[in-house]
């Protein structure tokens, strides 16, 4: 049998034991922000449904479902299910399955991998984790606030300097309506949400290429190109609204979307956020079933796009036989944070999994360190024990392999005395404890 190279799919990685070490580091600060807001965890299959998942996504996002083709008997017919493109979807149809059980508003999180057949390129894979917080049953833009604060929180807590865009999907039906073409607010919005990868010009090419009258695309350039503070781009906003562009339309939904993102803004004044925040009227997120606000998270130290983004969603469950069902929530990318960190070297240094390793030199030995080994891990403290007696260097060469930052090698005089010698390998630092003594053996390892 011939020898096979091994490999994995593009657009997906192993992670080893430093990585994994890592990954939980962001994963249990995201978990540990969420908790404190009231949200709990559930989890849903890797597969759903082809049926679930075409046409919550558009277009584009259809054409990125990964479809599972079917085993056995059915092996000819067409795939029925798909393996999940975002945790919202499954989350809804989660609430409508199991309605009977939640209360609502139902808060809820998830922590779970995704997949999208897309061309892998830097920061983006094929499989990545989504880190989901949403809450379904109310429109309350206390939540929305929430969001943010969690964002701001979760940032803060990992050391990145992030910046926080909001909009909201009725401003955008609202440029549709004063452009002149309520029909085209699809089309105006995949085109908007490529602003920051094709630049302007390229945005109203595409435009054109829809149908958009050159008189509509000239409106939504001019909305594109304000500048200026919140209640600068408020009151232009306002008065594009009321009628003021060059078409003479005014947008009722699009002053509803002012007004919404005029509550939000003050509820965030009020409470105070670190992090800066823009009323982004660029951003659009492509997916159609946002209905109110809309947020992107970038990080302003490492270029690698959107870092987390959600939105608000009146009738995802509708879909499912459950309509007027008002939810809002917001995904952060584990994997790019992941990436951010990394790149901006803003990792913990005691991650490391084994925070001492006891050297063996032989029988009389192994058996002495051992009960104190014991000790140390009910005190929550991560201790190897080296399985065999061999060479000290290759015990060395083992701890310095795993980043272990401490040894601890006994022989007989350690043993006649009841102590452990124990050595910082990074410091050199080297002392002697009575193994009895466990807060000051605990102190030596902080």
């Amino acid at each position: 049998m011939a020898v096979q190279k091994p490999s994995i799919p593009k657009g997906t990685r192993d992670f080893g034991q430093r990585e994994m070490a890592r990954r939980n580091y962001i994963f249990d600060t995201i978990r540990s922000v969420f908790r404190t807001y009231g949200y709990q965890e559930i989890q849903t299959p890797a597969m759903e449904n082809l049926s679930t998942l075409l046409g919550k996504y558009g277009e584009e996002g259809d054409k990125l479902l990964f479809r599972i083709q079917n085993s056995g008997e059915k092996a000819a017919l067409a795939p029925e299910k798909g393996l999940r493109y975002d945790l919202t979807v499954p989350f809804a149809r989660y609430v409508v399955q199991h309605q009977a059980e939640i209360a609502l508003p139902f808060k809820r999180f998830q922590i779970q991998p995704v997949w999208r057949a897309d061309r892998p390129q830097k920061g983006r894979y094929r499989e990545f984790y989504q880190c989901d917080v949403d809450v379904i049953g109310t429109r309350s833009q206390v939540n929305e606030l929430e969001l943010v604060q969690m964002v701001d929180t979760v940032f803060a807590k990992l050391g990145v300097r992030v910046g926080i865009h909001i909009n909201n999907r009725k401003v955008l039906t609202g440029f549709a309506e004063i452009a002149g073409a309520p029909d085209k607010v699809v089309d105006i919005t995949v085109a908007i949400d490529k602003l920051d990868k094709i630049g302007l010009e390229k945005v109203k090419e595409e435009m054109a290429e829809k149908g958009l009258a050159a008189s509509g695309i000239a409106v939504i350039g001019q909305i594109l190109s304000l500048q200026g503070s919140f209640s600068e781009k408020m009151a232009a906003m306002k008065k594009l609204f009321e009628g003021g562009s060059a078409s003479g339309v005014s947008s009722e939904i699009g002053l509803k979307g002012l007004s919404e993102l005029e509550e939000l803004f003050g509820l965030m004044d009020a409470v105070g956020i670190d992090a800066p925040v823009e009323m982004d009227l660029s951003l659009a997120r492509g997916l159609n079933y946002y209905t109110g606000a809309i947020f992107e998270v970038k990080a302003l130290d490492w270029e690698i796009g959107s870092i987390c983004g959600g939105g608000r969603y009146d009738n995802l469950t509708g879909i499912f036989g459950l309509p007027d069902l008002s939810g809002v929530g917001i995904s952060f990318g584990a994997d790019r944070i992941y990436d951010v960190l990394t790149g901006l070297e803003l990792f913990p240094d005691t991650l490391e999994s084994t925070r001492l390793l006891f050297a063996v030199m032989g029988a009389d030995e192994l058996r002495y360190t051992l009960p104190v080994a014991k000790a140390l891990r009910a005190a929550g403290i991560a201790v190897e024990v080296y399985p065999e007696a061999t060479k000290l260097k290759k015990q060395f060469e083992y701890a310095e392999r795993k980043g272990i930052p401490f040894i601890s090698i006994n022989g007989s005089n350690e043993i006649a005395a009841g102590e452990v010698n124990i050595k910082n390998l990074a410091s050199g630092e080297q002392k002697a404890f009575p193994a009895a003594d466990l807060p000051a053996i605990l102190a030596f390892l902080k």
